[in-house]
């Protein structure tokens, strides 16, 4: 395709390749991190996900051997041939590691069917999909080697270990229960990490445009990825494990800012509250069944004719007064907004959106319609810098009836009247582009807009909730998985969602807790609380037309065990905090699959219903409707029952008792858990004591507070303390830093 490798040149750290067909650009970031760059529409790059320099000063060489070149950097070699084949290998220490080669074989599909036969089948109602055995216009193949395992690509359906499935980037909302053949949800991370059976390195797929993901469904020898349009543009990065590998992406595409302290407790949530007594009732009987609670969600009902940023106000007759008294109770109000603006005379937004030219255009230059929730609507050009600081600018609408967050919804961006044609005109920033390549980073704009209009109105931390992002979306927004429904399945699939979200760099998400659609059943709901209640975002949400998931709903016996575990979340929220530093300093998940500190055991590369939380805690839900023991693999060390601290052996599965109030849950020895006394919201104590629950084992931990509002910590406000124990019921605490109030009180328990 390329041809021969004539000559090639280098500018600092940029190195041009010139084939007789194409030239090819390498640029070495960091001694972890090159970038591939084939200009095949444009020159420069555009990343929506990569903001900013990202080079660092690297050593690196450069040489001519028989038939290829060598760029090697102190951690990764490239080896680069004719017709641009480039090998990947690692070097650490003396010993070079073949990663990941481009294929050199001809591709041959696992199957191929005559059309008369596929049309033979359709008459029976059939639909097969050959889509998976195409090539697109732009297309990488890589070899694929036996024991590769693959993970990431965002919350895509199915199991944890994407290998031999097929995939889509196009942000879609697909009402029909999702299933494990799903090729395309709400969101596009192109980001996967290939774990071999010696090494490990991760690739980013910097391309907008409707993307192609094939890990070996075609043929077991190799894996594609390709895209409609655009540049072959991917981030190779290597590194000793696992987590290296994810450290080395978010640091390409940014990561999570430190949260509210607020947003980590309970949220509760329904399409269907749509009057002011609706809400006051609702923190009443949170009060009344003591289950803690920081915030409720306002669906769509509470718009006057679905229009954004208005309020009904004959069903909610002073939204100030109602979101005031909330507060006062410790609930927060979290707001939904949708981006189609409704087209109506006199409608401010549209008014001024029109005046501007801040609306999405049809080819022939007129603005352009389709339909959503408030009828005919059209579409803010978030591509457009002015367009997103309009929509952010206001956002005072809510900030001044005392809001305390956005969530924002139908950003894929979502229609009525069918699809957006792929020719309607967007901004990219600085040029007119088309919906072809700004689909996929419709939801990410708006959530940029509303990340950097709410910092702007309140200096707080924004809380902002999407459903559609791309890649580097973790920057400005949490997520949820979208509309999932109330099926085992899907409780089963909150796991390795989840699991690879955090792995594809989006530490801050959950799904809707008891399923969105469809109606729950109390012993669904009693387990998938024992689940949620790990979900960094944990919220119960249902849609109007099924029933209500309220936890007093379901018998004495589930709102028994939904009680035990929030407040099991609230007592944990120091520990979440202190994992949502970590992931704003590393890049680490929350919620993590055993693979990622594990990797080199078999027995949890394709472990899909047991997940960390953090590193320090193992759970182990049940995730299949009538079972009371489930058999749990520990890896390797000393692990400890959290309920009955029980002592178990690592590397050994086991049969736990786990009746319906129980979610068998592990700590890792030597843990040192930090842990807080019960509230129904936070900040209902003032300065609460810390409480540490000390585990047997030698180990240390690191603990971070601050006010958990603004952005003071940024400037030193804030504790860090090192704590450490030598297994015999001695704790040293140190203050690594100091720059906020001390805790009254460290309460130390030894179990």
């Amino acid at each position: 395709m390329f041809g021969a490798l004539l000559n090639y040149s280098q500018k600092n750290q940029t190195i041009t390749l010139q084939y007789e067909k194409q030239n090819v650009q390498l640029q070495v970031l960091t001694d972890k991190i090159v970038n591939v760059f084939v200009p095949l529409t444009s020159t420069v790059h555009r990343s929506k996900a990569v903001e900013g320099d990202k080079e660092l000063p690297t050593s690196f060489s450069l040489s001519k051997e028989a038939d290829h070149l060598v760029l090697s950097t102190e951690s990764l070699i490239c080896k680069i041939y004719d017709d641009f084949k480039i090998d990947f290998y690692s070097k650490y220490g003396n010993e070079e590691t073949l990663l990941c080669a481009d294929y050199r074989g001809q591709r041959i599909p696992r199957f191929e069917l005559q059309e008369s036969f596929i049309e033979f089948i359709k008459q029976e109602g059939h639909n097969l999909d050959t889509a998976g055995n195409q090539n697109y216009p732009v297309q990488c193949v890589k070899k694929l080697d036996k024991g590769d395992c693959i993970y990431g690509l965002g919350d895509k359906t199915g199991v944890l270990n994407k290998r031999y499935y097929e995939y889509e980037n196009w942000n879609s909302d697909i009402p029909d229960p999702h299933e494990d053949s799903f090729k395309s949800l709400y969101k596009s991370v192109p980001f996967f990490i290939t774990l071999k059976e010696k090494g490990v390195y991760g690739i980013f797929y910097d391309n907008t445009f409707k993307s192609y993901f094939n890990f070996g469904k075609e043929n077991d020898n190799y894996y594609s990825f390709g895209s409609d349009d655009g540049n072959l543009d991917y981030y190779f990065i290597c590194g000793e494990n696992m987590p290296e590998i994810v450290s080395g992406y978010t640091y390409l595409t940014g990561r999570m800012p430190m949260p509210q302290k607020w947003t980590l407790g309970y949220h509760q949530s329904r399409w269907g509250y749509d009057s002011e007594e609706t809400f006051r009732s609702l923190a009443a009987k949170f009060q009344e069944c003591r289950i803690p609670c920081d915030a409720l969600h306002f669906d769509i009902d509470y718009m006057s004719h679905y229009k954004v940023f208005t309020w009904d106000t004959e069903r909610f007759s002073d939204p100030h007064k109602l979101i005031s008294d909330l507060k006062e109770q410790g609930i927060k109000a979290v707001t939904i907004i949708d981006p189609g603006v409704k087209v109506e005379k006199d409608y401010y937004m549209y008014e001024e959106g029109v005046e501007n030219d801040y609306f999405a255009k049809s080819p022939d230059g007129s603005i352009y319609v389709n339909a959503v929730w408030p009828g005919d609507a059209v579409y803010p050009d978030f591509g457009n810098p002015d367009v997103r600081k309009w929509w952010g600018e206001h956002l005072n609408f809510y900030t001044d009836l005392g809001v305390s967050g956005i969530w924002n919804d139908m950003n894929e961006p979502a229609s009525f009247n069918g699809p957006l044609p792929d020719d309607i005109i967007f901004t990219d920033e600085d040029k007119a582009s088309t919906h072809a390549e700004i689909h996929n980073v419709y939801g990410h704009n708006m959530a940029k807009a509303t990340y950097e209009g709410w910092k702007n109105l309140t200096g707080k931390r924004p809380f902002v909730i999407t459903r559609a992002c791309y890649s580097g979306s973790q920057k400005y927004t949490t997520v949820w998985t979208g509309d999932n429904q109330s099926l085992w399945t899907h409780l089963r699939m909150a796991i390795t969602q989840q699991c690879n979200l955090g792995l594809s760099g989006i530490p801050f998400m959950g799904t809707d807790i008891g399923g969105f659609g469809a109606d729950t059943t109390p012993e669904l709901m009693a387990r998938w609380v024992e689940v949620g209640c790990f979900s960094p975002l944990f919220r119960n949400h249902c849609a109007k037309g099924s029933m209500n998931q309220e936890p007093w709903l379901f018998g004495e016996e589930v709102l028994d065990i939904y009680r035990k575990y929030v407040e099991l979340r609230y007592s944990l929220l120091p520990y979440f905090y202190d994992l949502c530093r970590e992931s704003e300093q590393t890049g680490m998940p929350i919620i993590r699959p055993l693979v990622l500190h594990y990797e080199n055991d078999e027995n949890v590369r394709n472990l899909n219903d047991e997940f960390l939380v953090g590193e320090h805690l193992l759970v182990a839900p049940v995730v299949e409707q009538g079972v009371r023991k489930r058999m749990v693999y520990l890896p390797e060390g000393v692990w400890y029952d959290y309920t009955s601290h029980t002592k178990y052996q690592g590397n050994q599965f086991y049969i736990i008792d786990a009746p319906l109030d129980v979610c068998p849950i592990f700590v890792k020895a030597g843990t040192i858990l930090p842990k807080a006394p019960a509230q129904m919201y936070v900040g209902e104590i003032e300065n609460p004591e810390l409480i540490l629950e000390v585990y047997p084992g030698a180990g240390s931990y690191t603990h971070y507070n601050d006010n958990g509002e603004d952005f003071a910590y940024r400037d030193g406000a804030y504790n860090e303390y090192l704590f450490k124990t030598d297994g015999n019921r001695h704790l040293e605490i140190t203050k690594v830093h100091e720059g906020y109030r001390d805790y009254p009180d460290i309460v130390i328990n030894y179990v």
